[in-house]
């Protein structure tokens, strides 16, 4: 029987939690959950709970929770099809990428398998999103990847936009009017931590200052041409 909307929101959640982890950390705390979900904490942990008993997760009364393998492979398929549909919904209905995140949010639960490979094979087996998030394979495995964001990268390096941690419809306009979608190249000119602000110079010479928090949500990596 296949898990239902509730259970794969949970799942995802989660699996997203533990991506943002440092330090050693193992355990997606339950408010973290909680606050991803939009439920209390207390809902949060009864259905974590029974995530543990069906064997998807591992739960630690006090300290948190993480996947078990088969949660992983279940949540990355989730975000599979939530990733597919959002490009075929930007690339073949012509939708907004600020848009397609809730209109997937939706379709992500109800979509066949069989109608997700046939959107995979017609966009030519794509591996990321149009947010710049990677798309997990057939197996829901994601190959892991490192990126800096523009308050950690290299100052006066060309780089190239990677990914956008963020999906607000807001947020992703403003990137968008900045001309700072994935793919984009740009270099940091500099930091101001007195001001919380990033100077970026694009590809065609024009300067950008974006805050501190933006520039944190926008993934960047060397760009190597």
């Amino acid at each position: 029987m296949a898990p239902s909307s509730t259970v794969e929101n949970y799942l995802k959640a989660i699996y997203q939690g533990q991506s943002t982890l440092v330090g050693g950390g193992r355990l997606v705390s339950m408010g973290h959950v909680a606050g991803a979900l939009g439920v209390t904490p207390g809902t949060a942990t009864t259905m974590v709970k029974a995530l543990a008993e069906s064997g998807l997760a591992e739960y630690e009364p006090y300290s948190g929770v993480r996947l078990t393998a088969a949660g992983e492979r279940l949540a990355g398929l989730v975000l599979r099809r939530h990733r597919l549909v959002e490009l075929f919904l930007v690339q073949v209905m012509g939708m907004s990428w600020a848009e397609v995140h809730e209109e997937a949010e939706q379709l992500e639960h109800v979509v066949s398998e069989r109608l997700i490979e046939r959107i995979d094979q017609m966009l030519g087996h794509p591996t990321h999103d149009p947010h710049g998030d990677p798309i997990p394979n057939q197996e829901g495995a994601i190959a892991a990847r490192h990126l800096e964001n523009l308050l950690t990268c290299p100052v006066g390096t060309p780089l190239q936009v990677t990914r956008v941690a963020d999906q607000d419809p807001a947020f992703l306009r403003f990137i968008e009017s900045n001309d700072l979608k994935p793919g984009r190249r740009v270099e940091v000119e500099t930091r101001d931590d007195a001001a919380d602000a990033v100077t970026l110079r694009s590809a065609d010479a024009r300067r950008i200052t974006i805050g501190a928090r933006a520039a944190s949500k926008l993934l960047v990596e060397v760009d190597s041409e």
